[in-house]
């Protein structure tokens, strides 16, 4: 059944747009069917593949150094307090410019290659990371530190024993949010300026009124994000298998 959901609320969404197509009457330069996606789909595979692989890579690319850069700068304001009071406003203004205001900076600065959008990828999910894993960080549960202290705990010892294992929930939270909005960063990126990838595909259609291999690049896009987003859910449960799950009754 967990194998059949999926599909049965894939086939759903199609039949809703085919509904939509049906009952609106829209043209297929304004709304294409899913057999008219479906076909250009398969003629254009050839040409949407490589294109993917390039997104593919941006988003990958910018999640681990994002998880990465993420998880250091919380580490770093948990146990430093200077640096928390330097740290968190420049935290708090990368997200407060949208990152659409900022992607024709990186490009200019950084150029029109896979650099740029994976910078761009990078932006967008260090704040969940950083945030949700430094908000694990300090609330760790104090009597456990005041334990650890009485017995003589080195610092080390308390964040690998005791910090670490406390904080993992919040940081699996964080990186499936991050996860979730990863290829923002990167089709923004393309879309600004570049030469290759799923975004750069989608805008050259868009502007020669293929709105069949738009909607087919868009699919494939989706297919990615949720596929990246399921392994790396699959990937933390493994993580944090010792931590017990609620689920509703009825589930």
């Amino acid at each position: 059944m967990i194998m059949l959901r999926p599909l049965i609320i894939f086939a759903g969404l199609l039949l809703i747009w085919q509904v939509i197509v049906w009952v609106s009457g829209a043209p297929p330069f304004i709304l294409p069917s899913p057999f008219r996606v479906g076909g250009a789909l398969a003629d254009q595979i050839d040409i949407i593949l490589p294109h993917a692989g390039v997104t593919l890579a941006e988003i990958l690319m910018g999640l681990i150094i994002g998880a990465i850069l993420g998880s250091v700068s919380a580490l770093t304001m948990a146990y430093f307090a200077p640096a928390r009071r330097w740290l968190f406003p420049v935290l708090v203004i990368s997200q407060a410019i949208p990152v659409f205001a900022l992607a024709p900076i990186l490009v200019l600065w950084l150029g029109y290659g896979i650099i740029s959008k994976v910078a761009m990828a990078t932006l967008i999910i260090y704040f969940p990371v950083t945030a949700a894993f430094f908000d694990g960080l300090r609330r760790t549960e104090p009597g456990y530190m005041d334990l650890a202290r009485t017995m003589n705990a080195s610092r080390w010892a308390i964040l690998r024993q005791i910090r670490l294992p406390a904080a993992l929930p919040a940081f699996a939270s964080g990186l499936r949010v991050a996860t979730a909005v990863a290829p923002i960063g990167a089709i923004v990126g393309e879309w600004v300026g570049s030469s290759q990838g799923l975004g750069f595909l989608m805008l050259h259609a868009n502007g020669r009124m293929q709105i069949d291999v738009m909607f087919a690049s868009l699919f494939i896009l989706a297919i990615i994000a949720v596929t990246i987003y399921f392994i790396v859910d699959a990937g933390l449960r493994r993580l944090l298998s010792w931590q017990p799950e609620s689920h509703p009754s009825n589930d």
